[in-house]
């Protein structure tokens, strides 16, 4: 398989999950789609074993909740949390909370945060990110339904 990583590098994956640098190809990331009231963005999923389950398990509808300027949502996942999981996120970013298990779509400061960054209740396994501005999950209601597809 052949992934792009953050700075546009191209690398191989073996089955054994050892990556091999290449020259030359470039191959873009998986792409989800996030529609909730009136809002439709586009994000990309990094290499991550949490992304690669949420694609498998894709595509998925649930309410939402909103907590601060978080939305987090049930999904039927159940993972463990990753070994660089964290509580500290940036806007935009989309993460896999363990403990709820949910999809959190992080755009500003939830209540546990102490500045204008975002920040889990606890460590979440960081997957993706909105490609675009966050900042319009802002008038999403708690209980509006949430769907997530793969872009093709």
């Amino acid at each position: 398989m052949w992934f792009t990583g953050m700075v546009g590098a191209a690398f191989s994956r073996d089955l054994s999950g050892t990556n091999f640098l290449t020259k030359g190809e470039v191959v873009k990331m998986e792409k989800i789609n996030i529609s909730v009231d009136n809002v439709s963005v586009a994000a990309e999923m990094f290499d991550t074993p949490t992304a690669g389950k949420i694609l498998e398990a894709l595509p998925f509808e649930s309410p939402a909740n909103v907590w601060g300027d978080e939305i987090y949502f049930d999904i039927s996942l159940r993972l463990e949390p990753e070994p660089d999981a964290r509580a500290d996120v940036a806007v935009g970013d989309l993460a896999y909370w363990p403990a709820g298990p949910a999809f959190c779509i992080f755009f500003g400061p939830t209540p546990v945060s102490t500045g204008d960054q975002p920040r889990a209740y606890s460590p979440v396994n960081v997957f993706g990110r909105v490609l675009g501005d966050a900042k319009l999950f802002k008038g999403v209601s708690s209980g509006s339904k949430v769907k997530v597809t793969k872009i093709n």
